[in-house]
């Protein structure tokens, strides 16, 4: 693998959660949850701008612990950018984080930062995903949550900010979030929503894999976060019990997948991938497959990024992927004629 030229602190940040994470997986497939929290910090919703973005959490569904945290900016220029004059002006991300299907929420420190960046630097009104993890809940229990909260979204616009232009959605993912647009976005294709319309996909460095090994699995493999034998794992732990890597939520584009993506009202897509990233060979077929199947997608690479460095703002392909999101994201709501 090509270096990765990081601050110290970062790197000593990644080998320590990297050390109790694989620390806290046990031998039966299940996860020290315990152990695992050390390396995830909470933040609570904060009625007080931070960044210029205020947070709020909603429940969904208390039984299975499915919420969402709104990010809202406190000031807004998306009317006057886009001609909105009717007072829902500003865009809504509906945002499903990463962590393998089995590690972090909507409260994550981690991803709290992110969101309330997303928010903050597109104008945007970012509602963040909590859904049940596995592996105490397998494949499709997170396809399910994911999509319940936009159906909830759909019905229940009262509960977004005012401000908010339900016509402009845009879902987007990183990692294992990714994954979870995808297949919710097809799911989505046979709803009929009354209110919501999703305008645009944004899948951040996808997890998707398969039972072949490419060549980017095995030259990057060994990486600041994620080696093969990190992915295998947790495909074993999230797949339903006897499935291989082919599963069709796994390779979409596989011997396995009875899908015809072009017979499917799929939104237009963003993909931004990373060139130290073990999971870019899978990326770029996912890409191709998107293609082939006549849809709307374009593609972002920074050729230097790892598996999950647009979390980091200090290094420099976190702003790449952020102006590759907020150009598609203008470019998608210009054809909405806002």
């Amino acid at each position: 693998m090509a270096s990765v030229q990081l601050p110290w602190k970062l790197r000593l940040i990644y080998a320590a959660c990297k050390w109790i994470v694989n620390l806290s997986h046990r031998p039966d497939d299940t996860i020290n949850r315990r152990l695992q929290s050390l390396t995830d910090p909470k933040t609570s919703p904060s009625k007080t701008p931070r960044n210029g973005v205020v947070s709020s959490d909603t429940v969904i569904n208390s039984s299975q612990d499915l919420w969402f945290r709104c990010f809202t900016p406190t000031t807004t220029t998306t009317a006057a950018a886009h001609g909105g004059d009717d007072g829902r002006s500003l865009p809504i991300i509906v945002y499903i984080h990463g962590g393998g299907f089995a590690f972090y929420s909507a409260s994550s420190t981690a991803y709290d930062s992110w969101c309330r960046r997303l928010s903050s630097e597109l104008n945007a009104v970012v509602v963040s995903v909590n859904y049940r993890l596995a592996p105490e809940h397998r494949c499709p229990t997170q396809y399910e949550d994911c999509f319940d909260t936009l159906k909830f979204l759909d019905e229940n616009l009262d509960k977004l900010p005012v401000n908010v232009n339900p016509k402009l959605c845009f879902i987007a993912g990183d990692s294992a979030g990714g994954n979870l647009v995808h297949h919710v976005a097809v799911k989505a294709s046979e709803y009929e929503f009354s209110s919501l319309k999703l305008i645009g996909l944004i899948s951040i460095q996808p997890f998707f894999g398969g039972e072949e090994r490419t060549e980017s699995e095995i030259r990057n493999s060994g990486g600041l976060l994620l080696s093969v034998e990190d992915t295998d794992w947790y495909w074993k732990m999230f797949l339903p019990d006897g499935s291989d890597r082919d599963h069709p939520a796994v390779n979409v584009f596989g011997p396995k997948s009875s899908l015809d993506i072009s017979r499917v009202k799929y939104p237009s897509t963003l993909i931004l991938i990373g060139g130290l990233d073990l999971l870019y060979d899978w990326q770029i077929k996912y890409y191709d497959g998107l293609k082939k199947a006549g849809k709307e997608v374009d593609l972002v690479e920074d050729p230097n990024a790892f598996h999950g460095s647009h979390m980091f703002e200090e290094l420099p392909g976190s702003a790449l992927f952020i102006k590759g999101i907020q150009d598609f994201m203008g470019k998608q709501m210009n054809k909405e004629n806002y």
